[in-house]
């Protein structure tokens, strides 16, 4: 059997492996506080806020909770969200778990 066929399925591994961890660099070196709030704020105006809820209602707050970057408070909710933007759960201020 050639040797190419052995290091083939390898240097492919390695170049997804590669861009992989290029684009969550991208997304981590390039986001940022502002970004993060505005989204959960739209979040929270489009799904959980109800008829009366306002961007003007959200303001941001170092993480919570454990792996936390920032936690974005709109009213009685809370939503922790890590260093790549994703949401990591949500709470009411209450402390019990909202939807």
């Amino acid at each position: 059997m050639p040797r190419w066929v052995w290091w083939v399925p390898l240097a492919l591994a390695t170049t997804v492996g590669a861009l992989l961890a290029f684009r969550y660099g991208w997304i981590a070196a390039t986001i940022t506080e502002t970004d993060v709030i505005t989204s959960f704020a739209q979040r929270y105006v489009t799904q959980d806020g109800g008829d009366d809820a306002s961007v003007s209602d959200c303001v941001g707050l170092a993480g919570q909770v454990d792996g936390a970057w920032i936690t974005v408070r709109c009213a009685d909710m809370l939503y922790h969200v890590n260093r790549f933007g994703h949401l990591i759960s949500t709470s009411a201020t209450s402390g019990r778990p909202a939807i």
